[in-house]
């Protein structure tokens, strides 16, 4: 029947259409997450090196103007916004708070002190929150090389915080869930110390993993 014939003609078509359109997504998906892990190498030892110059420069200074360590120890409910400020500092252009350690994934991950959609193609962000203030959010696309290998955590595993002034902050994975994209509310109001989220594959929804400072 000439009918039929059309019929599994334009099957085939949009058969070959569909995979040629998968392919091209993946080999998309593959070359972003290739230039992001490229920003991540190109950034990360910058960071570290000037975090260990401003280190070297806080140790002679006396005791009593060390204050960043001495700010950890405060009650969070004592602190003002000012003392909740992270030390910022600049590289190619854009600003960072520090660096992530992800020691059960193998990540180590420059973090962008605010977010926008063309920083997350670098580098994780910040999407609200600060150490002092304990009550950190950030946020990164699922690249294997940024935020993909989130929910592979699991209950208990450890992720440390490095900020701009050499501290080491210690967290440990306290709680997972897949939340809607309006759940913004549900995603910075909770107790806790450190969240951090990303997309679903599909992008309907975002793996989000809690933390507590240790």
């Amino acid at each position: 029947c000439p009918m039929r014939s059309k019929l599994g003609i334009l099957s085939m078509v949009l058969g070959v259409c569909l995979m040629l359109g998968a392919a091209f997504l993946h080999y998309a998906n593959q070359r972003e997450d290739h230039i992001a892990q490229e920003a991540v190498t190109d950034v990360l030892p910058q960071l570290v090196q000037q975090i260990q110059t401003q280190t070297a420069t806080e140790a002679t200074v006396s005791q009593e103007e060390t204050i960043p360590e001495l700010e950890l120890q405060i009650p969070v409910e004592l602190l003002t916004d000012e003392d909740k400020k992270m030390t910022e500092a600049e590289i190619n252009g854009y600003l960072y708070i520090g660096y992530l350690s992800v020691p059960d994934l193998g990540l180590e991950l420059p973090i962008l002190s605010s977010w926008s959609y063309p920083k997350l193609n670098i580098s994780p962000c910040r999407y609200t929150g600060s150490i002092r203030g304990e009550d950190l959010v950030l946020m990164a696309h699922n690249y294997n090389s940024h935020f993909g290998k989130l929910s592979q955590l699991d209950l208990g595993d450890t992720i440390l915080f490095t900020d701009m002034d050499g501290n080491v902050v210690r967290y440990e994975v306290v709680g997972e869930d897949v939340l809607a994209p309006t759940d913004v509310v549900e995603m910075t109001s909770g107790d806790f110390d450190l969240t951090l989220f990303t997309c679903t594959y599909g992008g309907g929804s975002r793996v989000t993993v809690y933390c507590d400072r240790v």
